[in-house]
């Protein structure tokens, strides 16, 4: 049931889908199968594949995907591995033996030949570009930029490992060595955990997710074994200053046992060494003691500050205290209130799901990218001139263009700084567009006195910029530099709205009129 939930609410799932397979294979050549172990995997392979093919999303990709396909060799090679040991039991060990070579070969060259009968008739799906991108961080770069843009796909900064894990950044390779110390078939399969887990959060950052349990269960391990090591140091102390009584008077052993304890018991309490075999420990367990309590406040004050605020509200500080940046609800209310039921809006595909959930209104793109050619062409939209740029949204039936900007109030997350996106992801639709295009003779992305002519004709520049100099005399304190080019009138589209902070920017289409023409 814990594996259903998991299917159910997060694509992630395929990390577990795989890891216990892995195990399984790790278990078996380390000499440490059991009868135990078959009839584990055999049960959750069976009923977790049957449970994950009820969730709609998933459906006969449990069996056809290439994600789920190490799952199902595994099975299948485990019920030929019971057969041999069962078979084992039967006959003699030369027997034995050269049914293996002729049973491993058979069962071999079946399994490849169904397998290549299912790749090549598309049966079993091949990889998709987040797997790739897991067994090697530059492939979406190179061939899949859709999925390199997202933010969460970046490979994650050292500095987030601190602030994310805290203290488990020591405790939890103290646990690995411990589990090293004394393998266990549990310990065996945290130590896989880990290690899979601390790769794949390299590579990704979301996968920081899957790394936060098993770095508490590595970290509760090695806390463990580390404090069990100084509270026997401690309570030896204790039992030689008499403040605790022996383990002999409990356990009711003979007198000569208690009197030869206490007579070594007052001697060496004579001595600096008692004295120090009973603060060490102690102040050990005050360090821990404060440690843990920090990662609480840390833990409390990441969850309450830094992952709990909403991406619509944002909150700032200025001289009068905290202060709420309502922009994005209010851009929302205003499309759902004046733009017609019918309305198409053009914007990148981060704010799709906003405009629908809030906005009620239909959008061009949105976040679900599985259409990656139909986020291309919005792209190149974004990239393009105004002309072409008003013939590719008309080509869309769009009637609004969605622009986020940051440049009056300081907000970096807008459009313009990860305009470089659309403009990668755009030139696989358009042979014309090209990212150097859009840099500076310095080969750095500008929009100061060195901004690329491409960059300062694209519709993003113009939808941005358009009327800034007006209210901020062109100081773009995103960026932190003077914007230059200011003399920007537009022909094919309106200004509709604009948001209080001027983040929001919606403009109409301009639609032509009988004879095809747009009036400016």
């Amino acid at each position: 049931m814990a594996y259903l939930y998991m299917v159910a609410c997060w694509g992630g799932y395929i990390f577990i889908i795989n890891l216990i397979p892995i195990y399984v294979v790790v278990m078996i050549l380390a000499g440490r199968y059991s009868h135990r172990l078959y009839v584990a995997y055999s049960t959750f392979y069976v009923i977790g594949t049957l449970l994950s093919m009820q969730i709609r999303f998933v459906g006969f990709q449990a069996v056809q995907s290439a994600e789920h396909m190490i799952a199902a060799a595994v099975f299948l090679a485990l019920q030929v591995y019971c057969l041999g040991q069962w078979v084992r039991s039967l006959v003699s060990e030369n027997v034995y033996r050269a049914f293996v070579s002729y049973f491993v070969m058979t069962v071999g060259a079946v399994f490849a030949f169904f397998g290549t009968v299912l790749l090549l008739t598309g049966y079993i799906q091949p990889w998709t570009g987040r797997f790739y991108t897991l067994l090697d961080p530059t492939y979406a770069t190179k061939h899949i930029p859709i999925i390199a843009s997202v933010s969460e796909h970046q490979p994650t900064a050292w500095a987030s490992y601190f602030f994310d894990l805290h203290i488990l950044t020591v405790l939890a390779p103290l646990g690995l060595y411990y589990c090293f110390q004394n393998v266990t078939d549990a310990g065996l399969f945290v130590i896989l955990y880990f290690v899979f887990a601390v790769y794949f959060s390299g590579v990704m950052v979301r996968l920081m997710l899957v790394l936060a349990p098993a770095a508490c269960a590595m970290g509760a391990i090695g806390t463990s074994r580390l404090l069990q090591s100084f509270t026997a140091d401690l309570k030896g102390a204790l039992i030689e200053r008499k403040w605790i009584p022996p383990p002999a008077e409990l356990g009711q052993q003979n007198g000569a046992s208690r009197e030869a304890s206490s007579s070594a018991a007052s001697n060496s309490g004579r001595n600096n060494d008692g004295a120090l075999r009973m603060e060490v420990p102690l102040a050990i367990l005050l360090g821990a003691l404060f440690l843990g309590s920090s990662y609480v406040k840390h833990c409390t004050w990441a969850a309450s500050e830094v992952y709990s605020s909403p991406s619509i509200v944002l909150a700032g500080y200025g001289p009068s205290g905290r202060f709420l940046i309502d922009d994005f609800r209010e851009a929302y209310y205003w499309l759902g209130s004046n733009a017609p039921e019918d309305a198409k809006i053009v914007s990148w595909w981060d704010y799709g799901y906003q405009i629908a959930g809030m906005g009620f209104r239909t959008t061009i793109v949105d976040n679900n990218t599985w259409n990656f050619t139909h986020i291309a062409t919005v792209g190149a939209l974004l990239s393009q001139p105004e002309k072409r740029a008003y013939d590719i949204a008309r080509m869309l039936d769009a009637d609004y263009v969605l622009v986020i900007f940051g440049g009056l109030i300081g907000y970096s997350g807008d459009d313009i700084n990860k305009f470089l996106w659309p403009v990668r992801i755009g030139g696989s639709v358009d042979p014309t567009i090209h990212e150097s295009q859009f840099l500076s003779r310095r080969g750095d992305f500008r929009l100061d006195s060195e901004i690329a002519q491409a960059m300062r004709e694209s519709l993003m520049y113009k939808l941005c910029y358009y009327r800034f100099g007006e209210i901020s005399g062109g100081y773009d304190r995103a960026r932190g530099y003077q914007i230059p080019h200011l003399d920007i009138h537009l022909s094919l589209f309106e200004e509709a709205f604009t948001s209080e902070h001027w983040i929001v920017r919606i403009y109409r289409v301009k639609p032509p009129n009988n004879r095809g023409n747009v009036v400016s």
